[in-house]
């Protein structure tokens, strides 16, 4: 089969990113001919499999002069937010990305094309490419920007429906799915995630060094508010022995000022806080095996792969017990072990009330005090979420 990835952002920065090439790999291995059409600055490198083709859309360039449009309002980069395009940049994307992608099919001649977000490419793809399949994987940011941001909001409405596949992480984002888009339940079909066991998975000797009188947290992702790392900064003053805990933050950042804050709770915490910066993939699996317990604080997620990985590298879990994770967890990996922790109450899909952050800070540093005694995710469960399977799966629907 000939498949061609769309994605409106880089490919190696984000949980979408990491998805879209884990999916091209595991098709890599299956030997299908590939094809990726993706955004880009021209200072990056954008490594693929040995004979995937790459149809690179570059920002900050003369045709489209502005940074890469990210899904969510803070990227781990330097970028566009969809709410801030003028009548002027939002041409300037549209012309840009009908010349690649035309320039993409023509060449390559796919049977089939796999856009990463609903939204306003996997729309743009649809109207340009009407005798070919067009297939569109959610990722929850993209609903998130339906509701939030009115940008483009009816022309991707109108077009996101007319797509031959839509596949969702969770059940509930099915749901959501349907809803914001007026599908019926056989248009969206529940793909869950997969994670790459050949870099993550319990390293015995880097576990073994690991401090026993400390307990290591680790978190992974962008450095930012709405990530829940104030909060997660804050929560640390409210443990009962601080001197007994260690917290690492691997990931880039996009919005200084926020950046700011969270370097300024980290210096005022009562306990050591280290920045690890954006690791690779390897370098991650080493800092969690390092570690004893993941925690992800975050107001927004659609199906977070890290946890995932967190648990094939033997770490016991916290998570804001936010909609969707919760069940496809107890059900793909039963007695996880994994913390839930209430959130705050939201409004406009991500931003907590002021006024609940202070109880929610409480319930985190619950979560970290019991940590410790949870039971780790059983190897053998975590191991069948594979990429390689979610692959096997979406070829046999194409087939089908």
């Amino acid at each position: 089969m000939r498949i061609l990835s769309v994605t409106a952002q880089k490919v190696d920065s984000t949980g979408s990113g990491v998805f879209l090439t884990e999916l091209v790999k595991g098709f890599a291995k299956q030997g299908h001919a590939q094809a990726v059409v993706c955004g880009t600055v021209r200072e990056d490198t954008i490594r693929l499999p040995d004979g995937v083709r790459l149809f690179p859309v570059i920002y900050k360039s003369e045709a489209l002069p502005f940074p890469i449009c990210g899904m969510s309002d803070e990227m781990p980069y330097e970028s566009t937010r969809y709410c801030d395009m003028t009548e002027e940049m939002t041409g300037q994307l549209r012309d840009a990305f009908c010349e690649v992608l035309e320039t993409a099919v023509a060449e390559f001649q796919p049977d089939v094309i796999l856009c990463h977000h609903l939204y306003f490419l996997a729309a743009l793809v649809r109207q340009l490419f009407p005798d070919i399949p067009v297939c569109g994987q959610c990722h929850g940011s993209d609903l998130r920007q339906i509701r939030k941001n009115s940008w483009q909001r009816d022309w991707i409405l109108d077009r996101i429906p007319g797509l031959d596949g839509i596949f969702a992480l969770h059940a509930q984002q099915k749901e959501t799915i349907c809803q914001t888009f007026g599908l019926s339940d056989n248009q969206v079909t529940v793909m869950g995630t997969g994670y790459n066991s050949d870099v993550f998975y319990r390293d015995e000797e880097v576990r073994a060094a690991r401090n026993p009188d400390k307990l290591r947290l680790i978190f992974a992702g962008k450095l930012s508010e709405k990530k829940g790392l104030f909060s997660l900064l804050r929560a640390l003053r409210r443990l009962s022995r601080p001197e007994k805990v260690e917290l690492a933050l691997a990931g880039g950042y996009g919005n200084t000022i926020e950046y700011a804050e969270i370097c300024r709770l980290a210096e005022v915490a009562p306990c050591p806080v280290t920045f690890l910066g954006k690791l690779t993939h390897k370098e991650l699996a080493r800092q969690m095996n390092a570690s004893d317990a993941f925690i992800l604080p975050s107001f927004y997620e659609g199906l977070p792969l890290v946890l995932i990985e967190a648990m094939a590298c033997g770490l016991k879990t916290v998570c804001t017990d936010l909609p969707g994770i919760r069940p496809w967890l107890d059900r793909t990996i039963p007695g996880n072990g994994t913390i839930f922790v209430e959130p705050p109450r939201m409004f406009n899909e991500d931003e907590p009330y002021p006024e609940d952050l202070e109880d929610f800070e409480d319930r985190l540093a619950e979560a970290i005090e019991l940590v410790k005694n949870r039971p780790l995710a059983d190897p053998d469960l975590v191991s069948r979420v594979s990429w390689d399977a979610l692959c096997e799966k979406l070829i046999s629907i194409w087939n089908s």
